[in-house]
C-alpha cells in the first residue's frame, strides 16, 4: 500500500493512503489489520480523507513495514464491527434534514410550505391525542399543544421550527442510544482465542476459528461456552444471565441447547457445535443490551419522570397566563419553552459519554447506574490474588512428599491445573512449561470444586489439588508420618498449593504472589477521595494475608475465607447501610461480585467473574479504580449542574415571555440553543473536571 506520512510525533503517526476513495468496509479492514500488528496500540481510520492515525510502541519501522505490505486483497483478518457505518448513517440523516429544510425555505412557495407543515404536524398531534386517550399528561401532549396553537394562530414559522427541532432531538437521542448499544456490544463480545476440542478420545487446545460445525468442545467450571451447540453429555449448571437475564443457573442435560456467551457455573459439558464463531452472537448481545434496564441510570429515569411531571404545570401556566392577561402571545411562553428536550437529551448523553470515557481508560461499564453506585460507594472489598497482587504469580518452589519427585509432582499438578482459569493455576502451568515438562492427559474426568481445588483420578487413585481446607479438612488427607517436621516448616510468606494422591500428601507448591507496585498508592488515594473502609479478603493463609495487608494499607483483612464468606460479608455491610464495591478476578469471587452494589472484575480473571460483574477493568493497573471513582464523581457533579442550569435557564425564559420581555419565537430559539449547547457540553470529557 502506497502512503505518505503527513505528521509524526513520539508514538504517533498520521498517514495518507493513496487510493481513489475508501469504503467503510475498507476502513474497517485497515483498522483491524493494523491493530493486530505487534507494537501498534490503536488505530483511527478516516475513510472520507483516506487518512489513518496510528499509535504505537517501540520501533516505528514496524509500523511502516505493516503499511508497506498491507493489501485489501486476500486479507485473512476478519474486520471487526467498529460502528463506523452506524455513525455515517446518522450523520447523513442529520445533514439531509438540515439541507432539506434550507432548500424548502429557499425554493418552495409559502402556501405549499404551509400545507407541508400541517401534514408534518399530524404526527405530533396524533401522539398528543394518544396521551390523552391513555389518561396521561406527558411531554408529547405539550409538544402537540404548542404546535396546534401555533397552527391555529397561523404562525407557521414557529410551528415549523418546533417540529424541526423536535425531529433533530429525536434523531440525536436515537443515535446516541444505538451508538451506546453498539459500543457496549462490541466491548462485551466474546474474547475467546482457544477452546478444548475432543478428538479421538483426547482433548486438545484448538484456535476457536478452526472449530467447525459438528466438532465436540469440552467446557468446564468457570468457562464461557464459546459456540452455540447441543449438549451430548452434561452434568453442569449453566449461568444464562447474559442471554435471559435470569441470575439463577440452569441445569443442562443431554439434548439441551446452549448458547455462546453463557457460563458453566459448576460441572462439565460436552457440546456438539451447531454454529461457527460469529454467527448470531453479536445480534443476540445487541438484543440483550436493548432489553436490559442496566443501560438506564437513575439519573436518566429521574430526568424522564421530571420532564413528564412538569407538563401539567406548563399547561396550567399557559391557561392561567391567558386568563389573567388575555394575551395569547404571553400564554405561549409556557408552550414554547419546555424542560423535556434538555432533560431527556442532556442526561442520557452525559451518562453515555461517561461510559465511553471509561472505555478510553480501559474500563468496561455495563450500565450507567453502576457509575452512580460507584460515586455513592463508601466501602471496597478486594480479593487478594490477581487483584491486589499480580495476576501472574510465580512458582517459587515445589516440595515433594511421600517419595514423589519434584519434576513429576509439578508435571501432574500442571496436568490438572491447565483446565481451569485462575492465576495460581496459570503459574503452575507456566512453571512446567519453563522447565520443559510435557503434561499429557493421564487422568480421568476433572472436577473443579469452587474455592477449594480440583479432583480427578490417576491410575485408580483419587488425585486432588487445592487449598489446605480442601485437602486436609474436606478430603481428610494425611501427611506422611516421617515428613511431619518438613510439613511444619513450610514457608509461610507465600501462597501454598497442596496436592494429594490416594489420600496422602504428594507435594506442596509454593507460589510467590508479589504485590502490585501501585497497590499501596491506590489504596491511599481511594481513602483520600471518599472511601471510609477498604477490606481485603482471601482464601490464603493468615501469614500471607497479614503480610499483604500490611504492605498495601487496607483497613482490615480476612484470611482463609470461602466464597460464601465473602458474599456474607458484603451482605452484612449493605445491611448496615453501606454501599459496597467488590473487586475480584476468580470463580470464588463470583458470589460476592453478584451480592455487591457494584461488582468489578479484572479482565485477566475467570470468565464467570467477568460475566456477572457490572464493571470490568481491562488494564493491569489498579490506578483505573481511582480514575473510575473520579469519573463517577464528576459525572454526578455534571448531572447536578445540568439539572440546575436547565430548570433555572428555562424558568427564566418562561418568566421573560410571560412578562412580555421576549417574544415566543425568541424564547423558543434561546431554549433550543441552550439545549444543544448543554448537550454538546455533556459530550466533553469528565476527567478534566475530576
Amino acid at each position: 500500500m502506497k502512503c505518505q506520512i503527513l505528521h509524526e510525533s513520539r508514538g504517533r503517526m498520521r498517514v495518507y493512503l493513496f487510493q481513489n476513495g475508501m469504503s467503510l468496509a475498507q476502513a474497517d479492514m485497515l483498522e483491524t489489520a493494523l491493530c493486530e500488528k505487534e507494537g501498534i496500540v490503536r488505530v483511527q481510520v478516516y475513510d472520507r480523507t483516506c487518512d489513518a492515525i496510528i499509535y504505537y510502541k517501540g520501533n516505528r519501522e514496524n509500523v511502516i513495514d505493516a503499511l508497506r505490505h498491507f493489501r485489501y486483497e486476500g486479507l485473512e483478518v476478519k474486520p471487526t464491527v467498529t460502528g463506523r457505518e452506524l455513525n455515517r448513517q446518522y450523520q447523513n440523516k442529520l445533514v439531509r434534514m438540515v439541507v432539506t429544510r434550507g432548500l424548502r425555505k429557499c425554493f418552495v412557495p409559502m402556501p405549499i410550505r404551509h400545507i407541508l407543515a400541517c401534514i408534518r404536524a399530524w404526527h405530533f398531534i396524533k401522539e398528543g391525542i394518544a396521551c390523552l386517550l391513555k389518561g396521561k399528561i406527558e411531554v408529547a401532549l405539550l409538544d402537540a399543544t404548542a404546535i396546534t396553537v401555533s397552527l391555529l394562530r397561523q404562525d407557521m414559522k414557529t410551528a415549523s421550527s418546533i417540529m424541526f427541532l423536535l425531529r433533530i432531538g429525536e434523531t440525536l437521542e436515537e443515535w446516541t442510544h444505538k451508538k451506546s448499544v453498539d459500543d457496549l456490544a462490541r466491548i462485551m463480545s466474546l474474547n475467546i482465542d482457544q477452546v478444548w476440542v475432543e478428538e479421538n478420545g483426547q482433548e486438545c487446545l484448538m484456535p476457536i476459528d478452526q472449530v467447525k460445525v459438528g466438532d465436540i468442545v469440552v467446557i468446564r467450571t468457570g468457562h464461557v461456552i464459546p459456540l452455540d451447540g447441543e449438549v451430548i453429555s452434561c452434568d453442569a449448571a449453566v449461568n444464562q444471565a447474559s442471554m435471559t437475564g435470569e441470575p439463577i443457573s440452569i441445569h443442562k442435560s443431554e439434548g439441551a441447547y446452549v448458547y455462546a456467551g453463557t457460563v458453566v457455573e459448576q460441572g462439565q459439558c460436552r457440546v456438539r457445535v451447531k454454529k461457527e464463531m460469529g454467527e448470531g452472537q453479536y445480534d443476540r448481545i445487541i438484543k440483550m443490551i436493548e432489553d436490559s434496564e442496566k443501560l438506564k441510570s437513575a439519573a436518566e429515569d429521574r430526568a424522564s419522570h421530571l420532564a413528564d411531571q412538569l407538563v401539567p404545570y406548563s399547561l396550567g401556566g399557559t391557561l392561567l397566563t391567558y386568563l389573567i392577561t388575555r394575551d395569547p402571545t404571553r400564554a405561549l411562553a409556557f408552550l414554547m419553552v419546555d424542560f423535556s428536550c434538555a432533560l431527556k437529551l442532556a442526561m442520557p448523553i452525559s451518562v453515555l459519554s461517561a461510559m465511553k470515557e471509561c472505555a478510553d481508560h480501559d474500563m468496561t461499564v455495563k450500565g450507567g447506574r453502576f457509575m452512580e453506585m460507584v460515586a455513592e460507594a463508601d466501602t471496597i472489598v478486594f480479593d487478594k490474588t490477581g487483584t491486589l497482587t499480580y495476576a501472574n504469580p510465580k512458582v517459587r518452589q515445589v516440595i515433594p512428599f511421600n517419595g514423589n519427585s519434584e519434576q513429576e509432582s509439578l508435571r501432574l499438578a500442571a496436568c490438572l491445573e491447565e483446565h481451569y482459569p485462575h492465576s495460581i493455576a496459570n503459574a503452575v502451568v507456566e512453571e512446567a512449561k519453563r522447565r520443559g515438562l510435557d503434561h499429557e492427559e493421564k487422568h480421568s474426568k476433572v472436577e473443579y470444586v469452587i474455592a477449594h481445588g480440583i479432583a480427578s483420578s490417576i491410575d485408580g487413585k483419587k488425585a486432588i489439588i487445592g487449598s489446605y481446607h480442601f485437602v486436609f479438612e474436606d478430603e481428610k488427607c494425611v501427611v506422611p508420618e516421617q515428613e511431619k517436621d518438613k510439613f511444619d516448616h513450610l514457608p509461610q510468606d507465600c501462597s501454598l498449593l497442596y496436592m494429594a494422591i490416594g489420600g496422602v500428601l504428594a507435594a506442596v507448591i509454593c507460589i510467590d504472589d508479589p504485590v502490585r507496585p501501585e497497590a499501596a498508592d491506590v489504596i491511599k488515594t481511594l481513602h483520600e477521595i471518599g472511601f471510609s473502609k477498604i477490606v481485603m479478603m482471601t482464601g490464603d493463609n493468615e501469614a500471607a494475608a497479614r503480610s499483604i495487608a500490611r504492605q498495601v494499607g487496607v483497613d482490615e483483612y480476612h484470611a482463609g475465607v470461602l466464597p460464601e464468606d465473602k458474599a456474607l460479608f458484603v451482605q452484612k455491610e449493605k445491611e448496615q447501610g453501606k454501599t459496597v464495591m467488590m473487586i475480584g478476578d476468580g470463580i470464588n469471587d463470583s458470589p460476592a461480585l453478584s451480592e455487591a452494589d457494584v461488582g468489578i472484575a479484572i479482565s485477566t480473571g475467570a470468565a464467570i467473574a467477568r460475566e456477572i460483574s457490572d464493571i470490568m477493568i481491562t488494564t493491569e493497573d489498579l490506578v483505573a479504580l481511582v480514575q473510575l471513582k473520579r469519573l463517577s464523581d464528576a459525572l454526578m457533579k455534571r448531572i447536578d449542574e445540568n439539572y440546575r442550569f436547565i430548570i433555572g435557564f428555562n424558568s427564566l425564559l418562561i418568566l421573560s415571555g410571560v412578562a412580555g420581555i421576549l417574544q415566543p419565537t425568541t424564547s423558543a430559539l434561546l431554549h433550543n440553543i441552550s439545549t444543544i449547547a448543554i448537550g454538546l457540553r455533556s459530550t466533553t470529557n469528565l476527567i478534566k473536571e475530576a
